[in-house]
C-alpha cells in the first residue's frame, strides 16, 4: 500500500501525471523543477525517490525519461480520443473574499487533458458570483487554473489582491499600472496596490 504523500510530493506527482497525459513521456528533471517552483534538480530527484519508495511511481529500466505512475488517484483514462485526468478541487473563489478551501481536502475534478498545456501544475476552483458573466463564466462554474506566473493582458487570472482578498478577473496593464477588470458592466475595475498571481484560467467547465 502506498505511504503517506506530502504536499510537495503530491504537486510533483500531479504535474508528472499532467505532463504524461499531454506528451506520453516523462518530463526532464529541469522541466519538473521549473514547473513545480524548485530551484534545485537535486530537490526534485529527492522527491521522485520518495515517490518511488512509497510506491506511487516506478522507474522503467533502460529509459531515464519514463516514470510509470502506479497510484490510483492519478491514473489516466485513455479510453477516449483525449485522455482525462483528475485535478485537485482546491475550493471556491468569490470576488473580493479570501479563497475558501473545499470541505474535502482530497476532492478532485476530472477534465480532458487537452485543456492544459502540461507545462505547469494545475488545479480547479468553483466560481461564486457574477463578475465574469459577460465572458460566459457563471456562478457555480468550475475553472481550470494553471499555476503560471507569466500572464499577459487579456488573461483571466486568479490573484490575491492587497495580501488578503482573492479575485478572478481579467488582467491588463495600462500606462504601466495593473488593472483587474470584471466582465460585468455593473462592476468596477480593481487597481491593486499589491498583486500575487496564483495562476490563469485555461478552461471552464459547467455541470448541468
Amino acid at each position: 500500500m502506498p505511504g503517506v504523500i506530502y504536499r510537495k510530493e503530491r504537486e510533483l506527482l500531479e504535474y508528472l501525471a499532467q505532463f504524461q497525459a499531454q506528451y506520453g513521456y516523462s518530463p526532464t528533471l529541469a522541466e519538473l523543477a521549473k514547473a513545480t517552483g524548485h530551484r534545485s534538480k537535486s530537490t526534485v530527484h529527492a522527491l521522485i525517490r520518495a515517490l518511488v519508495e512509497k510506491g506511487y511511481v516506478q522507474k522503467v529500466e533502460g529509459n531515464t525519461r519514463v516514470l510509470k505512475i502506479i497510484e490510483d488517484k492519478v491514473r489516466l483514462s485513455f479510453r477516449g480520443i483525449q485522455p482525462s485526468i483528475e485535478l485537485p478541487l482546491m475550493g471556491y473563489i468569490a470576488a473580493g473574499k479570501p479563497l475558501e478551501p473545499h470541505t474535502d481536502p482530497n476532492a478532485t475534478f476530472q477534465i480532458s487533458a487537452s485543456m492544459i498545456s502540461g507545462k505547469h501544475t494545475s488545479y480547479t476552483l468553483q466560481v461564486k458570483g457574477d463578475s465574469l458573466i459577460e465572458d460566459g463564466i457563471l456562478d457555480g462554474d468550475y475553472v481550470v487554473i494553471e499555476k503560471a506566473q507569466e500572464v499577459v493582458s487579456g488573461d483571466i487570472i486568479v490573484a490575491i489582491v492587497d495580501d488578503n482578498l482573492a479575485t478572478l478577473k481579467k488582467y491588463y496593464k495600462e500606462n504601466g499600472k495593473i488593472v483587474l477588470k470584471p466582465a460585468n458592466s455593473e462592476m468596477e475595475p480593481i487597481y491593486p496596490n499589491s498583486l500575487k498571481v496564483q495562476g490563469k484560467v485555461v478552461g471552464v467547465i459547467r455541470k448541468f
